[in-house]
């Protein structure tokens, strides 16, 4: 599964270059506020996809209908959760299927 590169943001993390996305809108359960929000992350380079993660952030969707305030998914919590996924044991560059990571116990992303 690859990312669709229209949309998606860069990040390096330890000298590795990763894409990452968050959907514009929400699933049904999200807007609804009932499952909290992902995003999917992926190698940059190569000419093949590898295995992506998909990081469960443990925040509503800033576009849920439930009007539940939320902040913004900073590229510092998208590098820990890259480097977590790492150290569990995804390996980016591999085939396979969708490596998931739940971040909700991480606690709240800071606000400025």
């Amino acid at each position: 599964m690859a990312l669709n590169k229209k949309g998606s943001r860069h990040i390096t993390v330890d000298e590795i270059e990763y894409r990452w996305r968050i959907h514009r809108k929400p699933t049904y359960m999200q807007g609804l506020c009932w499952t909290p929000m992902t995003y999917a992350v992926e190698a940059a380079g190569g000419s093949q996809p590898g295995t992506t993660l998909v990081v469960t952030s443990g925040q509503a969707h800033p576009s849920n209908w439930m009007g539940v305030e939320t902040g913004p998914i900073r590229p510092a919590h998208v590098a820990a959760s890259i480097r977590e996924a790492r150290d569990r044991g995804w390996e980016p560059i591999q085939v396979g299927s969708p490596f998931r990571l739940d971040r909700r116990s991480a606690g709240p992303i800071a606000q400025p």
